[in-house]
């Protein structure tokens, strides 16, 4: 699929066809487009746990409010920043922007790349930080940022109603 095809078609999906696994060679592929998302200073300050056990799905589930999708997905990437890392070179700016920024661009790469092969996806970003850290044994400085399930739609979905660029652009 074309970048601009993806682009049109990729939309949060919520439903997925549990029993039908996604291939860790489909995997290894959305991590290599995670990895090469901009960063500043090339930091790089990401770490991606991807989850396929149910009792883990369940937790990251009960962090996120209930959310589902994300126990009914067959895998879960939750997407995390090293926050020492960006101290390091950035200080309180780079654990406070940065690390979100990178983050959040190797997120993009993932759903997009969901979307490239076929793959449902949705940016969960609502949940408890200290449950998901928790249900992950994460370290203090790591933060999890976002959740991402991923699996096959079960049914055909449609990007909704963006606002078009005519109305929210300046050109100087």
């Amino acid at each position: 699929m074309e970048l601009f095809e993806a682009i049109e078609k990729r939309h949060s999906v919520r439903a997925f066809e549990g029993n039908r696994p996604v291939s860790d060679e489909m995997i290894e592929r959305l991590l290599q487009a995670a990895c090469k998302a901009p960063s500043a200073g090339n930091v790089q300050p990401w770490l991606f746990y991807v989850v396929k056990r149910d009792d883990i799905k369940a937790d990251l589930a009960a962090a996120a409010l209930g959310q589902s999708l994300l126990a009914e997905a067959p895998v879960v990437i939750v997407v995390c920043a090293d926050l020492d890392l960006h101290a390091s070179s950035y200080g309180t700016r780079g654990v406070e922007l940065y690390a979100i920024q990178d983050c959040a661009a190797a997120v993009e790469n993932i759903l997009l790349g969901a979307t490239a092969l076929g793959l449902g996806s949705c940016w969960v970003g609502a949940f408890r930080e200290d449950q998901a850290s928790a249900a992950l044994g994460l370290t203090s400085g790591i933060r999890p940022l976002a959740m991402i399930p991923i699996g096959y739609a079960t049914r055909e979905g449609s990007q909704p109603d963006k606002i078009g660029y005519e109305r929210i652009t300046k050109f100087l």
